[in-house]
């Protein structure tokens, strides 16, 4: 790759790295060309932008970005997952992939700018998805709202049921 070709990477990859809110450092050593395909379906079906990179050109294009705290563990060959949307769902995703893969290993991960190690990149693959915690907490929100209007249904409900009563013990 010329000089050209590689400061175009360098620039493409900063705009990613900026843009970036998490970002993962992996291993790749031993995965097949299928293994690695599947991994990268998975993290395209999250929106996660997954690719090999050199580790001079990576640590390049981190200068200034939330990622410049990874460049400690780039050594030998790396893969990059960058997320620009939900973090926990490419930390699920590479985890359970190393999980499945022995040979696929986490080295480390920059969540806004804060290094992650390879066990709280499995802690925060652990946490519910964005979407779960959105629903849990509109769910809590909304239980006082149900419940006030429970009560306030249950007083002409509990007058109903007394008149009635009476009825029938005025019909018998």
């Amino acid at each position: 790759m010329n000089k050209s070709g590689k400061e175009q990477v360098v620039a493409e990859l900063a705009q990613k790295l900026a843009s970036a809110k998490a970002s993962f450092l992996a291993d790749y050593r031993g995965l097949n060309v299928e293994q690695v395909n599947k991994l990268r379906g998975e993290l395209r079906g999250a929106g996660v932008e997954y690719q090999v990179a050199k580790n001079t050109l990576l640590k390049l294009a981190a200068k200034g970005t939330g990622a410049e705290c990874l460049n400690d563990h780039l050594a030998g060959p790396t893969a990059i997952a960058i997320a620009t949307g939900d973090p926990v769902a490419p930390a699920k995703i590479l985890a359970e992939f190393a999980k499945i893969n022995p040979k696929f290993e986490l080295k480390a991960g920059s969540l806004d700018g804060k290094l992650l190690s390879v066990d709280e990149i499995k802690a925060l693959a652990e946490l519910p998805s964005r979407e779960v915690l959105l629903a849990k907490m509109l769910g809590s929100l909304n239980a006082p709202v149900t419940n006030f209007v429970g009560v306030l249904a249950a007083i002409p409900r509990s007058l109903v049921q007394v008149l009635a009563a009476i009825q029938d013990k005025k019909a018998a």
